[in-house]
């Protein structure tokens, strides 16, 4: 099997597109284009639109599309044909990784590709890319906030600081707890006359959003995860998160590509929209603004499948979690070494 890494999608190399997508099938034709018929009409108890089930947004679908494809939002019909006659099935010898014990100093690796869940498919709606505006479909990031991303990342030994929220084990955040990862990418939605909750598998992280709320809280009060108030327009949930305290990041694994540790301000506002467009499907958006780290607003847009039969169990994130202890221990250790050498 080639590797998500070595096909470069997260990195968006300058491979082949044909070659570049051609392990990611199968993909459904299925609502390609976008929301398309928004006519579904399952009400709740009390007449609201009834977003209510376990969902899941498992993809290899991109964060951001790969620079040859331009402004191509989405693939044809004809796309789709030959990406399937470019395919070839990988066997299951390849899928099973060799398991070898790594040089003093080497890197320990990670887990084998066979207890991932990151899903086989790209998007039932054709999406080139998870953003959808602008146009490229890449996200408007400024030089400094990526600059200061690619310091942390690099210096993670010297301060867990420079860990994601995730790596923490403390939050994902909005809207990272509904970005898909490489496993957990489970959701169960409940709603009352004046609550929507969303249960994230992943921190298994509660949201209760409320629906008879018309302002937000006091702007000296800052979240993790912000203030969300909420409205239906027609079939559509809209809410609209504000009041964050600045210490989270807007993507936490690796799945977010670039956006993977990119901090976040007190000044982000997001707009997200959930709208059922059947009774498999559910289409998920947020438009994210962010003055100090986008130079303009920015969209993100997937389908949410109905999946009754997932089985959400607990995530214990910190459960013998030494990771960040023996990470930090590490850069103490190569820190002694190097004065020892001068």
């Amino acid at each position: 099997m080639i590797k998500v890494s070595e096909l470069g999608i997260r990195q968006a190399a300058n491979t082949l597109v044909i070659t570049l997508f051609s392990v990611l099938l199968p993909i459904t034709s299925l609502h390609a284009q976008g929301a398309g018929d928004t006519s579904y009409d399952g009400t709740t108890a009390w007449g609201d639109p009834d977003l209510q089930g376990l969902w899941t947004n498992e993809t290899r679908t991109p964060m951001e599309r790969p620079v040859e494809l331009g402004n191509k939002a989405f693939f044809t019909e004809e796309d789709v044909q030959a990406m399937r006659a470019a395919a070839e099935p990988a066997p299951v010898e390849a899928i099973v990784e060799e398991v070898s014990v790594p040089a003093v100093g080497g890197n320990v690796g990670a887990h084998s590709a066979i207890w991932l869940d990151q899903g086989e498919a790209l998007l039932s709606t054709r999406q080139t890319s998870l953003i959808v505006d602008p146009p490229n479909g890449r996200a408007p990031l400024r030089d400094s906030a990526w600059q200061a991303r690619e310091y942390r990342l690099q210096h993670l030994e010297d301060d867990y600081l420079n860990f994601t929220p995730w790596d923490r084990c403390i939050t994902r955040g909005v809207p990272g707890a509904m970005l898909p990862a490489a496993y957990n990418n489970a959701y169960r939605i409940i709603q009352t006359p004046d609550h929507v909750a969303i249960m994230h598998e992943m921190i298994h992280e509660v949201r209760i959003i409320p629906l008879d709320k018309s302002d937000h809280n006091d702007e000296r009060i800052k979240l993790w995860m912000g203030d969300s108030v909420a409205r239906w327009e027609g079939n559509t949930l809209v809410v609209e998160t504000t009041n964050f305290h600045g210490r989270g990041m807007i993507a936490n694994s690796g799945a977010g590509g670039r956006l993977r540790g990119v901090s976040v301000t007190e000044d982000l506002h997001l707009v997200e929209r959930f709208t059922r467009i059947d009774e498999d499907t559910i289409i998920w958006e947020v438009t994210i603004t962010d003055p100090d780290i986008y130079m303009q607003p920015f969209t993100i847009s997937m389908p949410l499948n109905h999946d009754p039969d997932y089985v959400i169990y607990e995530y214990a994130c910190h459960e013998g979690n030494q990771a960040i202890r023996n990470i930090l221990s590490a850069g103490r250790e190569r820190e002694k070494r190097e004065a020892a050498e001068l």
